[in-house]
């Protein structure tokens, strides 16, 4: 696994809103966030070959749970964590869609961390830092040892750790949660209703 050492280039830009950020659908259709003010906003960022590649079912059951009350899912592919996502973005969302049966939005693949990292998760990484692993998840313990082999110091940076790490905006735009891919998906859910 590649972990790039520079920090984003776009810097934290703490004062910008969400709503100032406009993201890539497939096609290089822009997106602007603003389009969803008002909304519950769950950030994701997905690979179709992870070890939590699985959570897509979860995601599909919480936007048939919820979408009708306000909440949107958005699916943000990266490649940077083992290459787990290496499709085009026609090969990705035709995976999606056949095996999961997802309906939410997917944008093109961007990057999370380093230096080409997305103004975006720049952004969501100043408001909502890493704060660990859920101890009650197996796979915890690997992924703890396979990122402090790469960065001892790793659990100190907010970095996005591994693919399908959430964060849980508000409908007025505040990062209110940042769920890590251990955390169990009824936490996720519960958190997500309690803003509906």
């Amino acid at each position: 696994m590649e972990i790039k050492k520079k920090s984003c280039c776009c810097g934290t830009k703490e004062n910008k809103s969400i709503y100032d950020f406009e993201v890539m659908a497939p096609g290089n259709k822009p997106v602007k966030l603003s389009d969803y003010k008002g909304k519950v906003l769950l950030i994701v960022n997905t690979a179709s070959k992870c070890g939590f590649t699985p959570q897509y079912a979860d995601l599909e059951a919480l936007n048939k749970r919820f979408a009708d009350k306000g909440l949107v899912i958005l699916d943000f592919p990266c490649n940077q964590f083992k290459e787990q996502s290496p499709e085009d973005d026609a090969e990705r969302t035709k995976f999606c869609q056949l095996n999961y049966g997802t309906t939410f939005p997917q944008m093109k693949r961007i990057e999370v961390n380093g230096e080409n990292a997305s103004p975006l998760y720049c952004w969501l990484k100043s408001q909502k830092g890493f704060k660990g692993f859920d101890k009650n998840n197996p796979i915890t313990h690997i992924l703890e040892k396979l990122l402090s082999e790469e960065d001892a110091d790793y659990a100190s940076k907010p970095d996005i750790k591994w693919n399908f790490t959430k964060f849980l905006v508000d409908r007025n735009g505040k990062v209110v949660e940042r769920f890590e891919p251990t955390t169990d998906m009824d936490t996720v859910a519960k958190a997500v209703e309690a803003l509906l």
